[in-house]
């Protein structure tokens, strides 16, 4: 028996270019697949770190907006309580010198030495105005005098004097002013225990 010879007479080329051809595709398309889907999974990545950044920026937001109502609470605060500590401070000021009216007119009295009467008396800006009689001029020098030692007085001036009268009366009439001060605390607690005793 004779031996059968198959003869092929497909082309072995255009087979060979068709199986690269569909390897190539094959190739082409899993990475077109690959790559798209490492492109959408950066995308998505990305995608979640801004929307995560912007959560956070949020809550930085809102945490600002506290902070800042709470900055201007404080500086309400603060101005009601700088309203507060000058009212108290009126307050203060106002009852310290409650009784320097009394002191004043106790001082004046106390200061007048016998023979010197006073006919008037008039205060602006800290400084009294005395306008009065002396039956003499020495009795004007030690009012003066005693002014002057006062802790509520300082600085008498003599800015007027006029002797009246005939015979055995004479009487000087006088204007003098005197700055009146506010005594030191010390000078005012003891004058105090001086009143009580």
């Amino acid at each position: 028996m004779a031996a059968k010879i198959r003869i092929n007479l497909r082309d072995w080329r255009a087979e060979r270019r068709a199986l690269r051809q569909k390897q190539f595709t094959t190739i082409a398309g899993l990475s077109a697949v690959g790559t798209a889907a490492l492109v959408g999974l950066i995308w998505t990545m990305f995608n979640t770190a801004i929307s995560n950044q912007n959560e956070r920026n949020n809550l930085l937001k809102s945490e600002i907006a506290k902070i800042d109502k709470q900055i201007k609470e404080i500086e309400a605060l603060e101005q009601t309580r700088a309203r507060l500590v000058a009212r108290m401070e009126v307050i203060e000021t106002l009852q310290s010198k409650r009784s320097l009216v009394v002191h004043f007119f106790d001082e004046i009295v106390e200061t007048l030495p016998e023979g010197v009467f006073l006919t008037s008396m008039t205060e602006s800006a800290g400084t009294v105005q005395l306008v009065g009689q002396s039956e003499s001029n020495a009795r004007i020098s030690a009012y003066m005098k005693q002014l002057d030692a006062s802790p509520y007085f300082t600085d008498p001036n003599l800015i007027v004097i006029q002797t009246t009268g005939s015979g055995n009366v004479r009487l000087s009439n006088f204007t003098l002013k005197v700055k009146h001060i506010a005594p030191k605390k010390s000078d005012e607690v003891s004058a105090d225990a001086e009143e009580e005793t």
